[in-house]
């Protein structure tokens, strides 16, 4: 059996195992059953042949879903680039054609294209973090309870 746990009952992914559960999945793609399966490949029980067959179809699945999270953390990290040209551009005000310029003569800085690309970056940054689960589950605690109070009823009317 090539099963292998940390010591708490967690399952560590080796290739071995991997090499395994795919021959598992092989062997239920041909028809044999889950204890069937368990025989052939020394897996102790029709539960870990099942469990086998299960981790070979998820991995099955994840490689083309990696591939599309690759292809999009790469079209995220051309976007950030392009934001990040635009917030490191000088941006003068600009009204009804012509440049404003201050007392000095100096043109006037519009901070407004700074400010819309720094929203742009937080976006890609969420966006960026969604893709990668980086972001922790929010807890949410709803505790108290509801109170009922009936006014005005005669308990001899109920019966």
């Amino acid at each position: 059996m090539t099963t292998k746990s940390k010591g708490d009952g967690r399952f560590i992914r080796t290739p071995e195992n991997a090499r395994q559960d795919a021959r598992a999945a092989e062997l239920r793609a041909e028809g044999l059953s889950y204890q069937q399966i368990a025989d052939e490949l020394d897996l102790g029980n029709k539960g870990s042949a099942h469990r086998a067959v299960r981790r070979a179809l998820r991995d099955i699945a994840e490689k083309p879903a990696q591939a599309v999270r690759d292809l999009e953390l790469r079209r995220l990290d051309a976007m950030y680039e392009a934001v990040m040209e635009v917030l490191e551009r000088r941006h003068v005000t600009v009204s009804h054609g012509k440049v404003i310029v201050d007392d000095g003569g100096e043109p006037l800085l519009d901070d407004s294209p700074v400010l819309q690309a720094v929203d742009r970056l937080l976006k890609i940054q969420a966006r960026r973090a969604a893709l990668l689960g980086l972001d922790a589950e929010t807890k949410v605690n709803l505790s108290g309870g509801v109170t009922y109070e009936i006014v005005a009823v005669d308990p001899e009317a109920l019966k």
